[in-house]
């Protein structure tokens, strides 16, 4: 079943409180799905560095000399802060390519979940309250974010199998709803040179995101193709570093709704998921269509 949120702040007043509302809209899905949940915090970059996030099955073993061993592993310095089973691990963004080769020979229980110029990804298995207290996520400020509360119907409860899926620099996707084309399809991305970590078909859509943007499409024009390209039935939200999109199905059987005001644009599985948000009793609210692309980028709402 499985229950989507995302929140794209137009308003600067609001960044210091985008973790504290997404976290509120996550936890009030839980009934959709309760065996893992996770979150994207997008926030605005610092020149010349970038982040990885990873997670650990040993955070007390792989954690506390990981600055000394990436600088010298990889040559070069990185800052390194723990959150529970995670770290995002700062580095200077030339290096960044570097860090994430020396981080595989490091630990096998080192496991990237995002990396990018704005990005952050914090997922575990439990209930999303618990996932979101675990890693201080009311706590957190940003631009935008999107998360995920699963009820696993593909693949085994995990860390990895859990939302939200990246598959390239300050990309991400949470999807609810289950593709048919896409053992094929993970075929094709993989001779292209595209490597997945888990069997999950919510994976494979990441991926082809991934590659359409990598070939020159902007995410709107990417999940336009999307509607040709995948089978099955789906609800996407998406986040890039400057873009929010939600793509449905041309079925659409999955539920949906959207509100948006001066302020803010808002998605969840359910109504509920946005009572909280501010100013939504004037918001304008409505069930995003089938087969149609919603598209929303920083750099048009600055």
């Amino acid at each position: 079943m499985c229950g989507i949120v995302g929140l794209f702040l137009k308003d600067p007043a609001l960044e210091p409180q985008l973790g504290a509302l997404l976290a509120d809209m996550l936890v009030t899905m839980t009934d959709r799905g309760p065996d893992s949940a996770g979150l994207a915090i997008y926030g605005p970059p610092t020149p010349g560095l970038s982040k990885i996030t990873v997670q650990s099955a040993r955070p007390e073993a792989d954690f506390p000399a990981l600055e000394q061993r990436l600088a010298e592993a990889s040559g070069g310095s990185a800052q390194v802060a723990v959150k529970s089973s995670h770290a995002v691990i700062t580095v200077a963004t030339d290096r960044l390519d570097a860090t994430r080769s020396a981080l595989k020979g490091l630990s096998p229980d080192l496991r990237v979940m995002g990396a990018g110029e704005s990005v952050e990804i914090y997922k575990e298995v439990g209930l999303p309250k618990d996932v979101v207290a675990r890693f201080g996520i009311a706590g957190m400020s940003g631009t935008h974010g999107i998360g995920h509360t699963r009820m696993a119907t593909e693949s085994a409860v995990t860390t990895m199998g859990a939302h939200p899926f990246s598959t390239g620099a300050d990309q991400c996707l949470v999807h609810n709803g289950s593709l048919s084309n896409h053992n094929n399809l993970r075929r094709s991305l993989a001779r292209d040179g595209m490597e997945f970590e888990t069997q999950n078909d919510s994976e494979v859509a990441a991926a082809y995101l991934t590659t359409a943007m990598a070939r020159g499409r902007d995410l709107g024009a990417a999940l336009a193709g999307a509607l040709t390209d995948l089978d099955g039935f789906f609800t996407f939200v998406v986040g890039t570093k400057s873009g929010f999109g939600v793509l449905r199905d041309p079925i659409a059987c999955k539920p949906a709704i959207m509100a948006e005001t001066d302020r803010y644009v808002a998605f969840g599985s359910e109504y509920r998921a946005l009572v909280g948000l501010p100013g939504i009793e004037t918001a304008r609210v409505w069930e995003p269509e089938p087969a149609t692309v919603y598209f929303w980028d920083q750099r048009q709402a600055a």
